[in-house]
This record gives C-alpha cells, structure tokens and sequence, in this order.
C-alpha cells in the first residue's frame, strides 16, 4: 500500500512589524469590548499579516518549488511602503461576514509584486487565484447574524489611523489548525531585492 501524501496548510504572506500589529489589535479590542454578545472569531495579533497567496492543502513535496517561486517573484522587487487605512466589511451591503482593514498601494508596487507570485507560482505548476486581488487585513470572521451588522457600523465608525509599512519581504507561512485557533510558522523567508545604491 502507497503511504498517505502529507499535506500541509501553506500561503504565502507579508508580515506586519509589531507596532501595526499592536494599533489593530487595539482596535480588535476596542470593537469586541464594545459588542461582547456578537459571535465572531477574532484575529490573533500574532496572526495578522497581508495574505498574497493562500494555497491551502499542499504536498510537503511541493513545498520547496513553491518555496523557490517566491523566492524568484522576491528577487526582482525593491522595498516599498503600503498605507494600513480604512476600516470595511465583506459584503459591503447586507448581512456581513468579515471585518476588514484596508491595505492602499500607493507605488502600484504590491499589485506587480502579487501579479509576478502569481505567475512564477503557475509556472512551477500551482493553480492561479481567480479572484481579483484586493489587498485586505481580515480582523473578524462574523458566525452569526445577531449585532452583525452593529459591529460593522462600529468599525467603520471607529476609523484606522493611517500607519505607514515599509514592505522588505514575502514569507511563506504554514499553518496548524488548533483547537485554541491557528497557528502560523514561518517557512522560508524571500527577500526583496537588495535595495539600489543612488
């Protein structure tokens, strides 16, 4: 009998430094405070990051040609900055699902950047998104409709303070689903390339 392929659950983020983190756990807090009787899962600080490419179930085999695309897609950016703003929710209109935090690119640099991942991982035989891309952090996943609707007046009320990240790095996540939430850990880290001497 062939043994069983080990999958693991992979995706391939931007991390935020420590202090963006903080501001939105803040913000978490602040809403979960506010509306305790809403059933929600919550974000945990130590997970928010910018999803570029979520892969889901993946051979472990697989895992170093994945490795390698990012690495590549990596090589040919230079650092840039993101703006965290914006506070929406997924549907926009009617009952919703996901709380949000908007990411704005203002160099254009993040679209190429998630345009040439995808394209490196295609090429080293992974399935393309079919979604268009629209950069997001989620900080809620809403269970049930009771002061759903509550929570995602609040949090647009409440607003995001503008926070500048300066972007260096793709990493390639894996992540274990526990019964306390999940849990993510670093893969391989993908340097952006090295930046130019003016």
């Amino acid at each position: 009998m062939k043994e069983p392929t080990e999958h693991w659950r992979v995706f391939i983020a931007i991390e935020l430094p420590p202090d963006v983190r903080k501001s939105l756990s803040n913000h978490i807090n602040r809403l979960r405070n506010a509306l305790r009787d809403v059933h929600a899962s919550w974000s945990r600080e130590e997970n928010l990051h910018l999803t570029l490419k979520f892969l889901g179930n993946t051979p472990v085999a697989k895992i170093e040609a994945l490795s390698q695309a990012a690495q590549r897609a990596a090589g040919r950016f230079q650092p840039f900055d993101l703006i965290v703003c914006r506070c929406g929710a997924f549907p926009p209109r009617g009952q919703p699902r996901v709380l949000w935090i908007g990411i704005d690119d203002p160099t254009g640099e993040l679209t190429k950047l998630h345009r040439t991942l995808e394209d490196e991982c295609a090429k080293a035989g992974f399935v393309r998104e079919g979604r268009p891309f629209h950069p997001h952090l989620t900080i809620a996943r809403l269970r049930k409709p009771k002061g759903s609707c509550q929570l995602a007046k609040l949090h647009g009320e409440m607003g995001f303070t503008n926070q500048q990240v300066s972007v260096s790095e793709m990493v390639l996540f894996r992540s274990e689903l526990l019964s306390e939430g999940s849990r993510h850990s670093v893969i391989s880290r993908h340097p952006l390339g090295k930046r130019r001497i003016h």
